[in-house]
């Protein structure tokens, strides 16, 4: 049985759409780009060159495949951190690839919170954070991913700036520091993967990128 103590209380951010990007309502009315479109431009250059190598089609049925598949394997790490787990409507793939992470999942020895919105002044952010919680001895932001092939770490830096921004959120909101950032990837007929970062490392880098969102809609 997991342990759960809840440190943000019940607070759960609306959300909008402007100009189509998401956006998160602060209680005092403040709107917020994600923290997930902020980042959407970075490195988007070699997206759109893969896109071009595979063809729009099959880049199409391949981002469909992956969204669905992602979506599946968070929601069984979820139910399984909630003390829910139920493989009831889910497709063998989706079983396998949950069961390849459960072992490392069990090494999370408190969960602070789970699926919860939050919010920075200080960056201009929001966004909803997988989980946070005491994992191996340590807090950590941790965020769950699925892959079809292994990554290679310079391929994720904007993983760990998702959650280095994820962790100042949390701190300016609870006043507790989470200091670590854990990527848990499970990868499709590999073994799994675990990246740990230090929040320190990557905070500057997302401040970069989050005023090079700012001009580029100025331009």
């Amino acid at each position: 049985m997991f342990i759960h103590e809840n440190v943000l209380g019940d607070l759960e951010l609306k959300t909008i759409n402007e100009n189509g990007k998401r956006c998160y309502v602060t209680p005092d009315g403040e709107k917020y780009p994600s923290v997930t479109t902020v980042l959407s431009d970075y490195k988007k250059e070699g997206i759109i060159k893969w896109r071009k190598r595979v063809g729009e089609k099959q880049a199409n049925k391949i981002s469909t495949q992956a969204s669905r598949r992602g979506t599946k394997v968070h929601k069984l790490c979820e139910n399984y951190l909630n003390n829910e787990l139920s493989f009831d409507d889910y497709t063998p793939d989706n079983i396998v690839m949950f069961k390849s992470i459960q072992s490392i999942l069990d090494d999370i020895e408190l969960v602070y919170g789970q699926e919860r919105t939050l919010f920075s002044n200080h960056l201009r952010v929001g966004g909803r954070v997988d989980c946070v919680g005491i994992f191996r001895g340590k807090k950590h932001i941790i965020d769950f991913k699925t892959s079809s092939k292994p990554k290679k770490e310079e391929w994720i830096d904007n993983y760990f700036m998702q959650g280095s921004a994820y962790s100042v959120m949390w701190e300016e909101m609870t006043g507790v520091s989470i200091p670590y950032i854990a990527i848990i990837i499970a990868v499709a007929d590999e073994v799994p993967q675990i990246f740990i970062e230090h929040r320190d490392n990557w905070i500057d880098k997302f401040i970069e990128v989050r005023n090079d969102f700012d001009k580029s809609r100025l331009l």
